[in-house]
């Protein structure tokens, strides 16, 4: 009777002090979480700005663009949110005295890894959605308006009564009347003049009427001019050439033709499913890293246990700079083995799992160390 009222009594402690960790640990990583979002919100916002003013972004795709940027965050952002927090949740416990009261009652480290648990898995799940679904979907959007404002950027400020030059100078364009339809991509314009340059010899196209389109199959921008000639060569030249048209369609954006942008690859947009099958090394590259990121969470979140051990004389926030250090290590080392996989220089099998392993081991050696076993341990492995 005696020992169950025992039990019973280190069970209530233990789902006390549970619920008050994962509590503290749950308010740091919101605060946390919060501060480096608008920090890293500001700079997008910033830098996005900058790039509209640059490029021609249009204003309808700049908060689209930032928020894409974002969602391709997040995951780096919250997974040091979580590190962070729970370095700093355990550290207040030591600094206050609380975890030597905890000690003595035979609650440690391994408790206080178990009892973060439930607030690590719920974070791991989002974190795992975001890396497998949305950030993929989001790097597909975001290239699609980036490329889409490339190529139509200059073509979005078509003025009327004047003489404009695109791409580099060989279009020439002139309307004395533009109007905005339905959008940019539904412009009309009438009494257009139009000179291009192709292969080095001189057209110029005249038209009543003008409508700027997309192809929505090809993504092809296109003028379609009507009642028109165009002249092949200066009218003035002897040997020009003059084609009279009702309905003429002039190709003023080629879709295949897009910048790709430097920081998205096919294998970006891929399922999940179509990556696991895969043996290209590319493909395997991205979807052990997808899976890398959530899995940092349960191995940082250890190691945030044993950098928060602290005295209470012990120096102020020293583990927070150490697991900066670890994690920015972390995370660099990591992007090195992506990049050996994808080109080849490593085994699938090997891949990214070794900088996971490797981290664990380390894991496992500081916290014998920290309980006094690394000897033991050693003495094990040497036999």
């Amino acid at each position: 009777m005696e020992v169950s009222i025992f039990k019973q009594t280190y069970a209530l402690i233990d789902s006390i002090i549970a619920k008050y960790l994962m509590r503290n640990v749950w308010v740091l990583t919101g605060a946390i979480f919060l501060v480096i979002f608008l920090v890293i919100f500001g700079n997008q916002v910033a830098s996005m700005i900058k790039e509209s003013l640059k490029h021609g972004i249009s204003a309808t795709d700049l908060l689209p663009l930032i928020g894409f940027n974002m969602v391709r965050d997040i995951p780096l952002m919250l997974s040091l949110s979580l590190f962070l927090a729970i370095i700093l949740a355990i550290s207040r416990l030591y600094k206050n005295s609380e975890a030597i009261v905890m000690n003595s009652l035979g609650v440690g480290d391994k408790h206080f890894m178990v009892f973060i648990q439930p607030v690590v898995l719920s974070i791991f799940i989002f974190i795992l959605f975001l890396t497998t679904v949305a950030v993929p979907w989001t790097k597909q959007e975001r290239e699609i308006i980036l490329n889409r404002s490339d190529n139509a950027s200059e073509f979005s400020f078509m003025k009327q009564k004047e003489f404009q030059k695109f791409k580099n100078g060989n279009i020439v364009f002139y309307a004395s009347k533009v109007e905005d339809g339905d959008g940019d991509a539904q412009q009309k314009m009438e009494e257009v003049f139009i000179y291009t340059l192709v292969n080095g010899e001189p057209i110029i196209t005249l038209a009543k009427q003008a409508k700027k389109y997309t192809d929505p199959v090809t993504g092809n921008t296109y003028l379609r001019l009507q009642d028109g000639k165009r002249y092949h060569g200066f009218p003035a030249d002897a040997n020009k050439r003059i084609l009279n048209f009702d309905l003429y369609d002039l190709q003023i954006i080629d879709s295949s033709a897009v910048r790709p942008n430097t920081n998205f690859t096919k294998e970006e947009s891929k399922g999940m499913l179509d990556l696991f099958y895969s043996n290209n090394p590319k493909d395997m590259a991205e979807f052990q890293w997808r899976l890398s990121q959530p899995l940092s969470i349960f191995i940082l979140s250890f190691l945030g246990v044993l950098l928060g051990k602290a005295s209470p004389r012990g120096g102020k926030n020293l583990g927070v700079l150490f697991g900066m250090i670890i994690f920015i290590l972390y995370n660099n080392v990591l992007l090195i083995a992506k990049s050996s996989l994808e080109h080849g220089e490593t085994p699938a099998l090997i891949g990214l799992w070794w900088v996971h392993l490797l981290l664990s081991i380390f894991i496992l050696l500081l916290y014998a160390y920290r309980h006094e076993k690394l000897s033991t341990m050693l003495r094990f492995f040497v036999k």
